[in-house]
C-alpha cells in the first residue's frame, strides 16, 4: 500500500524526497533527507541562546560570565544520518565556530574608542587648522584684471594683430621676450645705493666708452637716479663722451661739500645726458686738483646720499690712490678687455691682482665686458676668451664694433647700430643680476 508524502510540523520546512522501497514491506515509501545548511543554522540558534541564558544567570547571581563548557552544551551539532552513505565512511566533523553574541562583543570593542583620562587629555595639544590671512594686499591689477596677451611691436606678428583688429594676436617672437626679460632684470630694485666701478690696466681698450653706454642703457630702463662719476686722476673724458661739454666738475663739487643739502643743490655740479647725471673731471690743468681716496670717498659719500646707482669710470691701472677708494667701496665690478694679445692679457692681470690683494669676491661677482674698438680681423681666437673671462667672472659679455662709438665723440644711444645697443642691453643685465641682496 502506498504512503501519501508525511506532514511536516507547521513553520518547518520539509526538505528534499527522496523515494526508495522499503525492503521489509517491498511498497515505495518517502524518506527524508537532513539539508545540512539549514541543520547547522538552527543548531547555532540553540547554541546561542543557551550561551545566551548561562550568562544572565551568571549576572543575577553576582559571579562573572564564564565560557560555555563541553559539559555545559556539546560543541559539534548532531549530524544525521545519509541513508545513502557507506558506513564506513564517518561523515566530516563540522567547522568550529565561535558563538555568534562572543564574536559581536569582540567586534564592538575593536571598532569602540576608549576613552580618554584627564592627564592625558591635558598633554596632547589642540591641534587646529591655520586660519587664512584674508589682506588688501590680495586685491592688486594681477588678481583683479584679466591678463591679456602682450603684442608685438615690430614685424608680421604686429602687421597681423592690426590687420584683424585685434582679434588675432601671435603674441611676442623670440627675440621681443628676450628682450623683455632683460629689461625687467635691469629695473630691479636697489636697496639704498649700488656703486658699480669700471676698471681696467691698459688704456684705449673703451673704458670710458663702456662706462657711458652702460649708464645711458640703466637710465633709460630705470625709473630711479643714475650717475656716473668721472674717478680718473689723469683728467678722464667721460663728461665730454656724455655730455659734450661741463660747467662744473668734481673739483667744483668738493669745495662745496658742506653747502650740500639737497638733491638740487648736488644736481648743479653735475650734467645730463638724456636721462643720465654726470659728474665729469676738471680738464682745466691750472685749476685741477689732485684727486686721492679721501677726495674720492668725499665725493662717493654726497653721490650716495641722492642716487642709487653710481658708476664710476676709474683710472687707468690699479696702484693709483684713487682706486683704493673706489675698489674699498664698490658693490659690483666691471672689468672690461679688449679682443686682442695685449688687452686680453692686461685684463686677465688686472683680475690677477684684484685676486691677490683680497678682492677674489669682488672678481667671482664681477661682468667681463669685451669691447671691441676695430673690425673684427678673425685673427684672435674669440671662443678661447670668452672661456677664459668665463672661468673667472660671473658673465661675459661681447661688444661689437660699432663706427659711433670708434670716432671719439659724443656717444647717443639713438645712433648706436642695434647689435652694439641690444649687446649694451645684455651687459646692463648682467650688472643688474648684483642689485638683488643676497639670500
Amino acid at each position: 500500500m502506498s504512503v501519501g508524502p508525511a506532514t511536516d510540523p507547521p513553520g518547518q520546512d520539509a526538505g528534499p524526497i527522496d523515494h526508495e522501497v522499503e525492503e521489509a514491506s517491498g511498497a515505495a515509501r518517502p524518506v527524508r533527507r537532513v539539508d545540512d545548511d539549514r541543520w547547522q543554522a538552527s543548531w547555532d540558534r540553540f547554541q546561542a541562546a543557551h550561551d545566551e541564558e548561562a550568562a544572565r544567570r551568571a549576572e543575577l547571581s553576582g559571579d562573572p560570565p564564564s565560557q560555555p563548557d563541553e559539559t555545559d552544551a556539546p560543541s559539534d551539532p548532531p549530524v544525521a544520518e545519509d541513508p545513502s552513505a557507506s558506513p564506513e565512511a564517518p561523515a566530516p566533523p563540522p567547522a568550529a565556530r565561535e558563538p555568534r553574541h562572543h564574536r559581536a562583543e569582540q567586534t564592538q570593542t575593536q571598532t569602540q574608542p576608549q576613552p580618554q583620562t584627564e592627564s592625558q587629555t591635558e598633554t596632547q595639544p589642540q591641534t587646529q587648522a591655520p586660519a587664512a590671512v584674508v589682506s588688501a594686499s590680495e586685491l592688486t591689477s594681477q588678481t583683479l584684471l584679466r591678463q591679456r596677451k602682450e603684442t608685438s611691436a615690430r614685424g608680421w606678428r604686429r602687421l597681423l594683430h592690426r590687420a584683424s583688429g585685434g582679434s588675432v594676436n601671435p603674441g611676442l617672437s623670440s627675440a621681443e621676450r628676450r628682450q623683455r626679460d632683460r629689461v625687467q632684470l635691469i629695473m630691479t630694485p636697489v636697496q639704498g645705493c649700488h656703486r658699480v666701478a669700471v676698471v681696467s690696466l691698459k688704456g684705449g681698450v673703451g673704458k670710458t666708452t663702456t662706462t657711458a653706454c652702460l649708464g645711458l642703457t640703466l637710465a633709460h630702463h630705470r625709473g630711479d637716479r643714475v650717475v656716473a662719476m668721472d674717478a680718473n686722476p689723469d683728467s678722464g673724458t667721460l663728461a665730454e663722451r656724455l655730455a659734450g661739454t661741463a660747467a662744473t666738475n668734481v673739483s667744483d663739487l668738493m669745495a662745496h661739500l658742506a653747502e650740500i643739502r639737497t638733491f638740487t643743490d648736488v644736481a648743479a655740479y653735475t650734467s645730463l645726458a638724456e636721462r643720465l647725471q654726470v659728474l665729469g673731471f676738471d680738464q682745466d690743468p691750472l685749476t685741477v686738483r689732485p684727486f686721492d681716496e679721501v677726495s674720492y670717498r668725499a665725493a662717493d659719500e654726497v653721490l650716495s646720499r641722492f642716487f642709487n646707482i653710481v658708476l664710476v669710470d676709474s683710472g687707468t691701472g690699479v696702484l693709483h690712490s684713487a682706486m683704493t677708494g673706489t675698489l674699498a667701496m664698490a658693490d659690483s665690478l666691471v672689468v672690461v678687455a679688449g679682443p686682442t694679445v695685449d688687452g686680453a692679457g692686461r685684463a686677465a692681470r688686472t683680475l690677477d691682482w684684484l685676486v691677490a690683494h683680497g678682492y677674489g669676491g669682488l672678481v667671482e661677482r664681477s661682468v667681463a665686458v669685451v669691447c671691441s674698438q676695430r673690425p673684427d680681423s678673425g685673427e684672435v681666437d674669440l671662443a678661447m676668451l670668452r672661456n677664459h673671462f668665463g672661468a673667472r667672472c660671473r658673465e661675459v659679455v661681447e661688444i661689437p664694433f660699432d663706427p659711433h662709438l670708434a670716432t671719439g665723440g659724443r656717444i647717443e644711444r639713438s645712433r648706436l647700430r642695434p647689435q652694439t645697443a641690444d649687446a649694451f642691453t645684455t651687459a646692463a643685465a648682467a650688472v643688474a643680476e648684483g642689485f638683488a641682496p643676497p639670500t
